[in-house]
């Protein structure tokens, strides 16, 4: 592949002519985040702190020891994290399908990843 262009030749449109939706949609999540020098979800190491671009595929309220929490799964091609904001309910433009930009230290709880109240950038919707 042609890292200045993203351009893969003849093998690369015959590939992604042949991709499920789920894969294509999975390879421009990738390339998007590393065109804006994000680190991919699959390459963090626990315990450090990275900024990650994505998706956002569910977003749900789950209480934790008596205090509100917003969780939202993000996506970026490659894995995924879930984003917790502690004692919040909801937050204005969190919502499914949208994309945006996260940093905060990556940790593993029960089997997932997780960043607890990471800084985020709302991407613009027609981004989407």
């Amino acid at each position: 592949m042609d890292e200045k262009t993203g351009k893969r030749g003849l093998w690369g449109a015959i590939t992604r002519w042949v991709a499920s939706d789920e894969e294509v949609e999975a390879e421009e999540l990738r390339d998007d985040a590393r065109e804006a020098g994000c680190q991919p979800l699959a390459g963090v190491e626990d315990r450090t702190t990275a900024r990650v671009r994505g998706v956002l595929q569910s977003v749900t309220l789950q209480p934790r020891v008596g205090t509100p929490a917003l969780e939202a799964d993000l996506y970026d091609g490659s894995g995924a994290v879930t984003l917790v904001w502690l004692g919040r309910r909801r937050i204005a433009g969190i919502s499914c399908g949208r994309r945006l930009v996260a940093t905060g230290r990556v940790a593993t709880l029960d089997g997932r990843r997780v960043m607890y109240n990471p800084r985020y950038e709302l991407l613009p919707a027609g981004m989407e």
